[in-house]
């Protein structure tokens, strides 16, 4: 699966559109990391916890829209875009979009 936030992907041409693929995920914050946060925001630093935790939603939410696409027929993911959102106290989500497409060689 080719995966690219252009809106083609260089070198193949485009033969089928299949529309717009999403995935999301919504997650809430660890107590622990909340306390590792509240010491990091006085001795200043990488909040790692909550790295880890946005890496990890990312990811989920990719795999998500990509499976979506394969679901279609689709062999790449084009015009990709991650968004969040907060949907209640201590929890947000991760949205990723793209359009699915079907590509050859030229």
């Amino acid at each position: 699966m080719i995966v690219t936030n252009l809106e083609s992907v260089p070198g193949l041409r485009t033969v089928r559109h299949l529309g717009l693929v999403q995935g999301s995920t919504v997650r809430a914050k660890h107590l622990g990391r909340d306390i590792m946060a509240s010491l990091k925001n006085v001795i200043g630093g990488e909040l790692k916890g909550y790295t880890e935790l946005l890496q990890d939603s990312r990811d989920e939410a990719t795999r998500r829209m990509l499976a979506q696409a394969e679901q279609l027929g689709g062999n790449a993911v084009v015009n990709i875009r991650f968004t969040t959102s907060s949907v209640a106290q201590g929890a947000s989500e991760i949205l990723a979009y793209g359009t699915a497409i079907v590509v050859e060689e030229e």
